[in-house]
């Protein structure tokens, strides 16, 4: 991989295929795509995965995920709102990073990762978006400054995925830039300067 050369890999959306959710990550990594990135998203039957179990056997699913998120330079997680926080799904796919606690930069360190909340109502996505920032922060990652909220109270979407509202649109563009450009400023840093600490029990 060249120094500036980026990978983006996104996580999260729900069960059903061509969710809001899923929709709204996608429109982000085509954004991340604009801007010269590589990009992998991982959602619905993707993120259908056994409860994580520590030292558990790893099927091509899991490991398919758990390589995705060692190896991306960079990461966008989106998930629906389930009672004021993260989908159960989705929490479920961010345990399987306990994989990565014995990995030279242990889980996310030293790399940007992007939010993206959903719900319908704007209380539910920012409870959402909350706790996946909270859990990033666990994993050691850098949250982006900007986390998106998307209130599937309006239409937001049409049949075809294209977003109909400017504003959110905007949100999605910026999201990728700041993602992006983060990204390619940490990796003209050496690695000992962006957190490869070892994990600690």
């Amino acid at each position: 991989m060249r120094p500036d050369e980026v990978t983006v890999a996104g996580i999260g959306g729900s069960t059903r295929p061509g969710s809001s959710t899923e929709t709204a990550l996608r429109a982000v990594l085509a954004e991340a795509e604009r801007l010269g990135a590589r990009t992998l998203c991982l959602t619905a039957g993707d993120l259908v995965l056994p409860p994580y179990e520590s030292g558990g056997v790893r099927g091509p699913r899991q490991r398919r995920l758990v390589e995705a998120m060692a190896g991306a330079t960079a990461l966008v997680l989106a998930s629906p709102a389930y009672h004021g926080t993260m989908s159960g799904l989705v929490k479920n796919a961010l345990d399987y990073a306990e994989d990565l606690r014995e990995h030279p930069a242990p889980y996310f360190s030293g790399r940007p990762v992007g939010l993206l909340a959903v719900a319908r109502g704007a209380q539910g996505a920012a409870s959402a978006l909350a706790s996946l920032r909270s859990t990033v922060h666990a994993l050691r990652g850098w949250p982006t400054p900007l986390g998106v909220t998307v209130d599937t109270s309006r239409a937001c979407f049409g049949p075809d995925g294209r977003c109909l509202d400017p504003r959110l649109q905007h949100h999605f563009t910026a999201l990728a830039e700041q993602l992006v450009g983060f990204a390619r400023h940490t990796s003209a840093i050496p690695a000992c300067e962006v957190g490869t600490q070892p994990a600690r029990a």
